[in-house]
């Protein structure tokens, strides 16, 4: 197994060329002066103090006063808190300033938007649509994020779950019922069947997180989330089977309404308590 890039890794943390470089070095000889650091990493001396200082302010090093000053790096596992910590203020303040401007947003903008919706038909407003791949799957992501109580998955073989894996995962543990019903390997081309049993080792090893397989074709592949057959919530992110069109060129259809979403749930529970086998 290759060894990772320091430099790439530290670059994770959104640091700069110049930073990276020299963290990357303290992190390697440890503590040391400003000048020599200069030397060892090319870093211009009219540059090196701010580096070291930027470095400070996100709390990754030390600064041992004397003449001259030194620089010592903080221990890995600390830089990672830091940065989390780090971010995570960043998100607070722009979340307080977003949410600052809210009267004001909602005064600009309710009446423009409801003008403008008066000739949506009802049609419409009952779907609207996103791009399969980064779109779908982050969407895919805020339903898992968001889901009280159930989450529903059709699917063939799963190929995207390493990009929402760790959504769902979260939703499962959070006592969220998860339950996903795989197209039998006997309609999937030898690659997919490859992909399906790699998914359901994946699924294995998350608790919480149960599927089965249908022994007929599904007509739909996609999430349901929170469905509710009292038709009070429920919503949904689906596309339907259309093999002659690549993946990369279909659309997604994502719904809020309530009773379509139960029609789904009911197709379903359906399956899986009648037309399914154990995984």
């Amino acid at each position: 197994m290759d060894e990772p890039d320091p430099e790439w890794l530290l670059e994770q943390l959104d640091l700069g060329e110049y930073e990276v470089r020299a963290l990357t070095e303290l992190l390697t000889i440890g503590r040391t002066t400003a000048p020599t650091l200069s030397e060892a990493t090319g870093i211009p001396k009219a540059r090196i103090y701010d580096v070291l200082s930027e470095l400070s302010d996100r709390g990754f090093l030390k600064v041992i006063p004397g003449r001259p000053k030194e620089y010592q790096p903080k221990p890995p596992a600390e830089i990672l808190d830091r940065a989390i910590e780090n971010r995570r203020q960043t998100f607070e303040s722009e979340r307080q300033s977003i949410q600052s401007m809210r009267e004001e947003f909602l005064e600009t903008f309710r009446s423009r938007f409801e003008a403008a919706s008066q000739d949506i038909t009802p049609t419409e407003e009952l779907f609207w649509v996103v791009d399969v791949g980064e779109v779908s799957e982050r969407e895919t992501r805020q339903l898992y994020a968001t889901a009280d109580e159930r989450i529903r998955v059709f699917t063939k073989s799963f190929e995207y779950l390493p990009a929402v894996e760790e959504a769902l995962s979260t939703a499962a543990n959070r006592g969220v019922d998860v339950r996903v019903l795989f197209v039998h390997e006997e309609y999937l081309e030898p690659d997919n069947q490859a992909v399906q049993a790699a998914r359901m080792d994946t699924l294995d090893a998350i608790e919480g997180v149960d599927y089965r397989i249908s022994e007929s074709k599904l007509p739909v592949r996609g999430t349901l989330a929170d469905p509710s057959m009292e038709y009070e919530s429920g919503k949904a992110l689906f596309l339907v089977e259309e093999e002659d069109i690549p993946l990369a060129l279909r659309q997604a259809a994502v719904t809020e309404n309530a009773s379509f979403v139960a029609g789904m749930n009911r197709l379903f529970e359906l399956t899986w308590e009648y037309e399914s086998l154990e995984g």
